[in-house]
């Protein structure tokens, strides 16, 4: 004998052959009927008698005047009686370890199936039912417990960091997105760059106001960098040569009177220059010259006037404006 469904104005009726019956009622997984053996009474209905078997697809007990469950087959609805649809269909709380009814609310949870009230955390024993929960391993924690046991506490204001929220963890230590400040102007440095000292943290632009040196040339704030003259601190940009205003920093340099100059400025002048080739004799980088009657020469450039030899380390004599080798002085006086 097969079970047929069909629906009519709302109600679900099973039709057999030469015989129909109204279902009064729906379970949470199927369908509930109350019968009396041989004889269905149907709200608004006429009485049938019934001498067809209907009994449970597993226990072959009548299910006449029962509650029963149709569940799905192959073939279509095999109905079965409430304990044998536990038994075969239910699933087994992870928990307990019992089986959940037809009845039960269940909950799953990665392959795993509970009682509600078997789905509780590990800790404070909290129903997570309708309660955002964190697995832990095997446990599972709400929300508090999870903070409690397991998130970082921020150092400002000593509560935990929750699970999403933004924070800045620096040195080993966690901070809210908004508790993380300024020690100096009390505002919140978020992504912005930021200068410790010891256990306070400054924004760049309190750091400079009330720490950094100040350049000796335009008094602002030396954040990173800078060169050091005369122990006092200069911006890179700020050290130029006097005279010409060509940056000094990574270049020789030389001063007259406490200012920087250039060499090539301070040649052009402060320096004497070379009675042959008229050129500054600075002496940096090692040149050496030749000094005689407030007179000087590059090293190079003391010749004799006549015959070019040098007069390095030999003797000469001056003439006039020129200075002559021992020969041509010899023949000038012929």
């Amino acid at each position: 004998m097969k079970l047929r469904l069909t629906q009519s104005s709302g109600t679900v009726t099973v039709t057999l052959p030469n015989l129909w019956f109204c279902l009064l009622k729906r379970a949470e997984r199927g369908l509930k009927a109350v019968l009396q053996k041989g004889v269905l009474l149907g709200a608004g209905l006429e009485q049938v008698t019934m001498s067809d078997r209907f009994d449970c697809d597993n226990c072959k007990e009548s299910l006449y005047g029962r509650k029963y469950i149709q569940a799905d087959g192959g073939e279509g609805d095999n109905p079965y009686c409430i304990p044998c649809y536990d038994s075969l269909f239910a699933n087994t709380c992870d928990e307990c370890k019992e089986l959940i009814g037809h009845d039960a609310r269940e909950l799953f949870y990665e392959d795993r199936h509970y009682h509600e009230h078997c789905f509780r955390c590990f800790r404070c024993d909290r129903s997570l039912a309708d309660e955002p929960f964190t697995s832990q391993g095997e446990e599972l924690l709400c929300n508090d417990c999870y903070c409690n046991e397991f998130s970082s506490k921020c150092v400002a204001c000593d509560k935990t960091v929750m699970p999403g929220t933004r924070k800045l963890e620096y040195g080993g230590s966690t901070w809210h997105e908004g508790c993380f400040i300024c020690h100096s102007c009390e505002q919140p440095i978020g992504s912005k760059s930021f200068i410790p000292d010891k256990d306070e943290h400054y924004c760049v632009p309190c750091y400079e106001n009330k720490f950094a040196p100040r350049c000796t040339r335009c008094k602002l704030a030396l954040a990173k960098g800078g060169v050091t003259y005369r122990d006092e601190p200069w911006h890179k940009e700020c050290f130029v040569c006097t005279s010409c205003k060509v940056q000094l920093a990574g270049q020789h340099f030389t001063s007259r009177d406490d200012s920087p100059y250039c060499l090539k400025c301070f040649g052009s002048i402060y320096a004497k220059k070379c009675e042959a080739c008229s050129k500054p004799i600075t002496g940096f980088g090692g040149g050496k010259y030749i000094s005689f009657e407030e007179r000087q020469w590059h090293q190079p450039c003391f010749n004799c006037t006549e015959c070019s030899v040098s007069l390095v380390g030999t003797g000469f004599f001056p003439n006039g404006d020129q200075i002559l080798c021992r020969d041509c002085n010899t023949n000038s006086n012929l």
